[in-house]
Formats: C-alpha cells, structure tokens, sequence
C-alpha cells in the first residue's frame, strides 16, 4: 500500500506542499485498530525506539543494582537538548558509575538548547559527547554493559548489550527485525514493520494490566517518562509539550526521518507513524492529531492547536500560510 496525504500547507487560497506518510494503532492484543496507508511498512524508528533500547537496562536489574532513579530512566529513553537539566545528570550518572564522558559512543554535537551553545561559543569551548540528544540513552547502555561484565564497545553489533536490545526490539514487536542501520549515535537501530512498533509501543500500554518482571520494567519506563518529560526532550520540545498537555494519559516519543510514537496506558494502546519525506513538521502535526483524536488530548489547547494546525508566519509577522491535517 502506498503512503497516503496526511498534512497539507496551505499558502494564497492554493495546495503548495503535501506530507505522505503511515500510521498504525495497535491494541494490547496485538491487532492493528486504525490505520492510514500501509501498517506493514518497513521503518527505521530510529530514536522512536528509545524505551525499546531501555528495557533491557531495566529488566535485567542493571537499573535498581547502580540506584537508577525515574530521573535516569527518563534520560535514558531522551532525545534531549543539551540543556543543564539534561547535561549534568548525565555527568553525574557516569561519575557515580566511575566512568567519564570519554566512555560514551555517541559522539559530540552542538547541544540543541540555544542558551547552553551560545555559552559554549562565547567560551571558545566545544560540545562534547555529554551534550549529545542520546547521552542518556547510551549512559544506560554503559550501565548495562558494567552489569553485564561486558566489554566498552558497547555499540557493537555482537555486543552482549545490542544483543539485548534486538531481542527486546523483537519481543514486543512480535516479529523478526528484517535488518539494522546504524543511527546517529552510533548505536544500532533495528529495522521493524510500523505494526510492530506500534505492537511494541501498546505491550508497554497494556504493562500495568500485565506481570513479570518485563511488564513491570515497561511500566516503570511509561511512567518515568509522563513524570519527567522535560528530561526526555525538553522546553518548546514537541515531546515534552505533548505529554504536559496530555496530563499523563501519554508517553510520547519522536525520532528522526518524521517518526513518532505514543503509549496510551489509559487505552490501553500503541500508535507509531512514519512520515514519508521525513518532515518533522508533518510528524508533530500528525501526532498530534491522533492523540486528538484517541481522546488524550483536548483539541482546543493550544499545543494541540499549535502543531494540528500551525499557522506560518513570515519574519514580519504575516500570515503566509498555514498547515492541515487530515485523519
């Protein structure tokens, strides 16, 4: 099945610009509910995944043995901006493990929080890898490689942690990963249907009905995340604006390339989309849209009403256009 429209730009009374793109809600049985184009499409979720890539952190007790608190938990599965907020617990979490940012994988970039790259220029300092949106996630993979006596590479494909993380990966998917890429941490990123993730997305929904130590580690993921979503993006960030808005109905997730998830405990289900040209702009509309119209967010508040329908607006302030969306 082929991509279909799911948000326009208008501009002048006239169509300028349209995003295609797929989108599959899945219940705790695994059944795909609601679907625009086509479920079966093959994705990268890329930073999407990330609570996929913290289970195995949590569930193999790695997480309780070095005193991970909700905080962790929640860095662990951000995309964060590099703010203080973000950098410091980062820093703090490997020097309470004895390691040093020369430890991470992930590589160095100039932070996405504005004030924090003003400072470093000002300085003449360059960002280093604690600033990276995924530090967190990978600070959890060197607690979990520690845990595990496990080697420093930790981003090998063969690495005893990566193995983890596929078998999570395909565990709540309910299906075979049909291939890996490397994301832009550095970390593998395991290929999966958009019904899978979204199946993946509704196990950790469905968590609280559940036992066992892999639905209590799913629920305690949900729940750090909807505590702390300034720590799992950030202020202005979509991720955090959604959840905030959302009032804890909503765990909520982007990742690069227009994907996005969402865990709806309350439901009871799993929502993933995937933009086809990987429009940002286009995947926070769209999700936005759903948790609408899945009943977890008010369609008049105003992030809702920011994101769904975004009006454009030139560098004097005009109105030039605006975005629809169409579920």
């Amino acid at each position: 099945m082929a991509a279909v429209e799911l948000v326009e730009l208008w501009r002048g009374g006239l169509l300028e610009s349209v995003h295609r793109g797929h989108v599959a809600v899945c219940d705790g049985a695994g059944q795909v509910i609601q679907a625009w184009g086509d479920p079966e499409a093959v994705i990268f979720p890329r930073s999407s995944a990330k609570m996929i890539q913290a289970l195995p952190l949590v569930e193999s007790g790695a997480a309780d043995a070095a005193g991970l608190t909700s905080e962790h938990l929640a860095l662990a599965c951000a995309s964060h901006q590099g703010a203080p907020i973000h950098t410091d617990r980062v820093a703090a979490w490997l020097s309470h493990l004895g390691l040093a940012e020369p430890d991470l994988r992930c590589g160095a970039h100039m932070p996405s929080d504005r004030p924090t790259a003003e400072s470093l220029v000002r300085a003449g300092d360059r960002p280093c890898q604690i600033h990276n949106n995924c530090s967190g996630k990978h600070a959890g993979f060197l607690t979990l490689a520690r845990h595990l006596g496990a080697g420093p590479e930790y981003v090998e494909i063969d690495h005893p942690v990566q193995q983890a993380v596929r078998a999570a990966a395909e565990e709540t998917a309910g299906e075979a990963s049909p291939g890996w890429g490397v994301d832009g941490c550095s970390a593998p990123n395991f290929a999966g249907t958009l019904a899978g993730v979204a199946r993946a997305m509704a196990s950790y929904a469905t968590a609280g009905s559940r036992g066992g130590v892999r639905a209590d580690a799913q629920r305690r993921l949900t729940a750090a995340m909807i505590a702390h979503p300034e720590l799992v993006a950030g202020e202005r960030r979509a991720c955090t604006d959604l959840m905030r808005a959302c009032e804890g109905r909503a765990a909520i997730k982007t990742g690069a390339e227009g994907v996005f998830v969402a865990i709806l405990p309350q439901q009871g289900l799993g929502v993933a989309l995937k933009i086809a040209d990987g429009a940002t702009r286009a995947s926070e509309a769209v999700i936005a849209a759903l948790l609408v119209r899945l009943g977890v967010l008010d369609a008049a508040h105003p992030v809702a009403e920011r994101l769904t329908a975004g009006v454009q607006r030139n560098w004097r302030g005009i109105e030039t256009g605006r975005i629809v969306t169409r579920l």
